[in-house]
């Protein structure tokens, strides 16, 4: 802007001796700030750059000759079929539901996650095996159980259930969305379980439970919420969503914001969680053509009729978690009475 004179003007900045290490060059755009529609002006907002062009001052390969490709192509297919197979033999894959997959870690490894690897072992140990008292919800994932790791840190294990609607690319999904978000009021994903036949997600352990249980559970799960607490629910999950749509580098919408999917910790703050259903929201598009996904009664209309998606949907959802946090009652479940 200063070297343009101003953020309307336009001008051209050139760089030269830039370092390419192996056939990579990293460019960092680091966030400003944004302008504002409102106070005291309407500003200037949205991106600075329009283009970006590279012109390389050596000769560029032209990559393998096409029979190269084609041999490499079968060549890793076979590979793939043997290890398929191998894993059959062992008993690793069988019924309708292909749960454990060499494409499912070779995707999670591309993925170059910032979490870690639990062991099936270390679960088992932290939950007594899945004991049916250390349950605390079930999702459209599946079961979520309390554990607790041998250096006394508690942990939450979502499962991915046989009868699940989420299959592999969901957790894949949830797990690649997750661990490129860091907020206060998004669950913090401590890792994942792939082995044998077990998909399970680790996440930080939360007090409260959900927003759900705390307004529409049975008499002895019901939180009693003060206003003030209410309304520091609503701001959690506005500032999670904030975050989702604005300020962080990759752009998401949610697609699945619930009273069930803000959970809630020692200190009533607010938390978004269950990311199997996001999408990237590009923006350059105006919105985005999707197959419909989502809870009926939280999805906007323009949505759930067709398929257009927009971060405006996640805001939608919001309104109606929002007067579900006002007046106490659930959406899909409040039944007037006929007086």
């Amino acid at each position: 802007m200063e070297k343009a004179n101003g953020a309307h003007n336009g001008t051209f900045l050139e760089f030269e001796d830039v370092y390419v290490n192996g056939s990579t060059l990293d460019i960092h755009l680091y966030w400003a700030g944004k302008g504002t529609t409102f106070v005291p002006t309407r500003g200037v907002y949205g991106p600075l750059i329009s283009a970006i062009a590279i012109t390389p001052n050596y000769d560029v390969s032209t990559g393998l000759p096409a029979g190269a490709i084609a041999g490499i192509v079968i060549g890793s297919c076979t590979v793939i079929m043997l290890i398929l197979a191998l894993l059959w033999k062992k008993g690793y894959l069988g019924g309708d539901k292909l749960l454990l997959t060499t494409i499912l870690v070779t995707e999670l490894r591309a993925l170059e996650l910032q979490t870690g690897y639990f062991s099936l072992r270390q679960i088992k140990s932290a939950t007594h095996n899945f004991d049916s008292a250390n349950k605390i919800g079930e999702g459209g994932f599946g079961p979520v159980y309390k554990g607790i790791l041998t250096d006394g840190s508690e942990i939450a294990v979502k499962q991915l259930s046989a009868r699940s609607k989420q299959g592999n690319r969901e957790f894949v999904t949830e797990i690649g969305m997750i661990s490129a978000l860091q907020h206060p009021n998004l669950v913090k994903l401590y890792g994942c379980c792939i082995e044998g036949k077990e998909l399970l997600l680790v996440y930080e352990y939360l007090e409260n439970n959900s927003l759900a249980r705390a307004l529409f559970g049975h008499e002895d799960q019901k939180l009693n919420l003060e206003w003030p607490t209410r309304k520091k629910i609503c701001m959690g999950i506005a500032r999670g969503l904030a975050y989702l749509h604005e300020e962080s580098r990759l752009k998401i919408v949610h697609r699945d914001i619930k009273a069930t999917n803000v959970l809630l910790d020692k200190d009533f703050n607010a938390k978004i969680s269950d990311f199997g259903l996001a999408k990237l929201d590009e923006e350059e598009n105006t919105h985005i053509s999707t197959r419909i996904a989502g809870t009926i009664g939280y999805m906007a209309p323009e949505y759930a009729m067709r398929g257009y998606l927009t971060d405006k949907a996640d805001v939608y959802s919001f309104g109606v978690v929002a007067l579900e946090i006002v007046s106490g009652k659930s959406n899909t479940n409040y039944r007037p009475k006929e007086e």
